[in-house]
């Protein structure tokens, strides 16, 4: 028996509605240039009617770089976690996702501070 995804609903800063689910994440292409890193896949859509996919890139440096920082390491739920707030950044500030926002970095200060937001330290 299949899973059905859960659709959730998110308000963009510019006004738009978007209906997004995570698809799963999975190690980006060694031809990626955003190799090493985890890439978090999700459907998005802004009219009910034309879905494309988001790919969310965690670098494997900016996690290392937490962990040093932290003296801990993140877990898999803050890693979903920060990439999620990363495509929620991009709601709110590209215009036009299905044509400009399809592939999207978390940065080392876009994580620290993603998840400082949260409250994990």
């Amino acid at each position: 028996m299949t899973n059905p995804r859960r659709m959730k609903t998110y308000t963009g800063a510019q006004g738009y509605v978007y209906q997004y689910y995570f698809v799963g994440k999975r190690h980006a292409l060694e031809t990626d240039d955003n190799a090493p890193a985890t890439e978090f896949i999700f459907d998005v859509t802004s009219d009910r009617k034309t879905t494309f996919a988001v790919s969310v890139f965690l670098p494997e440096s900016a996690v290392r770089n937490w962990n040093t920082t932290h003296r801990r390491a993140l877990t898999e739920a803050e890693q979903y976690a920060a990439a999620k707030m990363r495509l929620f950044q991009a709601f709110d500030e590209v215009e036009n996702m299905l044509n400009q926002g399809r592939r999207l970095l978390v940065t080392a200060e876009m994580l620290d501070e993603a998840l400082s937001t949260l409250g994990v330290t």
